[in-house]
């Protein structure tokens, strides 16, 4: 058996060259997408809002750092395809975490597009709510309202319903409170609906409404609304529930307790057996 020495060398020099080509090529590709982040982050931060240039810097980034990739690795031979389709479970592995990588870049660029929720936002995706802190796109950051970071994936955030609360002009504030049934009611539907117009976040237009909502068991329920910037949505509900219940009282309406009345229809004489006094004291 000949061994072909100075073959075998000279096909480890070229491997080794390209190799070290390949290297070059990545490590110039990251770099030359921090130069262009760093320009970028001068030049285009402060001009564009946050929403906007947080994906954009995101997209210039990895996509110079990605396209960096496929060519140091195109000299060997090795395509996209060919990572997804080689190597048998190990393939298969590839294969579908890719799928699902490449469904929530297609689907970050949909949220991107359409923007049905940017940073800074407050959002109901799913069963999820709180702020929109970061929008990759692979997926979304949501702080929620106890402080948690919970990130989600694109593609289940363009499948979900999202509710945002902060990109509409204005927000509904509802409120139900009870009154006693020996109370006025026009009285005090009048003193919640002056409540509520002397309140500096409460709209003019469309002005408060207070109605009777429910005839309950141990009160009449009525429902309140006004309309407020959705900035101060929470604040203005606070505050107007908390102050209910002075402007009421004050007004001479009672807010009752639960209560039950217990009617006896037919009366029976009761035997009442008394114990003698030694056992009283014992």
């Amino acid at each position: 058996m000949v061994i072909d020495v100075m073959g075998w060398i000279s096909e480890l020099k070229a491997k080794f060259t390209e190799i070290v080509i390949a290297g070059v090529i990545i490590v110039a590709s990251v770099l030359i997408a921090l130069f262009i982040r760093n320009v970028m982050r001068k030049k285009l931060q402060q001009r564009l809002p946050s929403y906007t240039y947080k994906p954009l810097e995101n997209l210039v980034f990895y996509g110079i750092i990605a396209v960096g990739i496929l060519s140091a690795l195109a000299p060997f031979g090795i395509s996209l395809t060919g990572l997804l389709v080689a190597g048998g479970f190990a393939g298969i592995v590839i294969g579908f975490a890719s799928q699902h990588a490449v469904s929530n870049f297609i689907s970050g660029l949909f949220l991107l597009i359409e923007q049905p929720l940017r940073i800074g936002d407050a959002v109901t995706v799913g069963d999820v709510s709180g702020i929109v802190l970061d929008i990759s796109f692979l997926s979304t950051k949501i702080r929620t309202w106890d402080g948690c970071i919970v990130r989600i994936p694109n593609s289940e955030v363009f499948s979900k319903n999202i509710t945002n609360y902060i990109r509409t002009k204005a927000r509904r504030v509802e409120i139900a409170i009870g009154i006693s049934y020996d109370s006025d009611i026009e009285k005090a539907r009048e003193t919640l609906i002056n409540m509520m117009k002397e309140h500096p976040y409460c709209l003019v237009n469309p002005g408060p409404e207070v109605f009777v909502e429910n005839y309950a068991d141990s009160a009449i329920i009525l429902k309140a609304r006004c309309w407020t910037p959705p900035s101060v949505w929470f604040a203005t509900k606070v505050d107007l529930q908390t102050r209910m219940k002075k402007v009421l009282e004050e007004a001479g309406i009672t807010i009752p307790f639960p209560q039950l009345d217990v009617h006896i229809k037919d009366t029976a004489d009761v035997k009442v057996k008394i114990a003698n006094e030694r056992n009283q004291h014992k």
